[in-house]
């Protein structure tokens, strides 16, 4: 049972509401997706994480579908599955293929168990990659 109410579109006023309309404009979708009706219950925090997630997410030296893939990756590996499956749909969006999606859960896999194995056997950086 969630801690928070959702604030949903009919009752936004004020920032949330401007925030709630952006996110629909910039992302051309009809509906506020959960996370950003529950971050409403705190308009500053909802504004804040829009603000930063635009500007990160915002085409760059990453193209769109691989910042997308970063995104699932990470949130694979922290068991969100709410961003897992909201930025798999995005990377799709954006022109990922189901290949993709498959070879980026892949390496997600191997990174982690990799990474599992160098933290149990205390493997010391080598001079090269220092």
């Amino acid at each position: 049972m969630p801690m928070f109410k959702p604030i949903q579109e009919n009752e936004a006023k004020g920032k949330v509401k401007e925030v709630f309309d952006e996110i629909k404009s910039s992302r051309k979708i009809t509906e506020v997706p959960n996370f950003w009706k529950y971050l409403a219950n705190s308009p500053e925090t909802l504004e804040r994480t829009w603000s930063s997630l635009k500007q990160v997410m915002k085409e760059g030296a990453l193209d769109p579908v691989t910042k997308e893939l970063i995104y699932v990756a990470v949130s694979i590996t922290n068991s969100c599955e709410y961003c897992t499956r909201s930025h798999t749909a995005a990377a799709k969006k954006k022109g990922a293929t189901e290949d993709m999606i498959k070879e980026m859960i892949d390496v997600v896999g191997i990174a982690n168990q990799n990474n599992k194995l160098v933290e149990a056997y205390q493997v010391e950086v080598d001079e090269i990659y220092k």
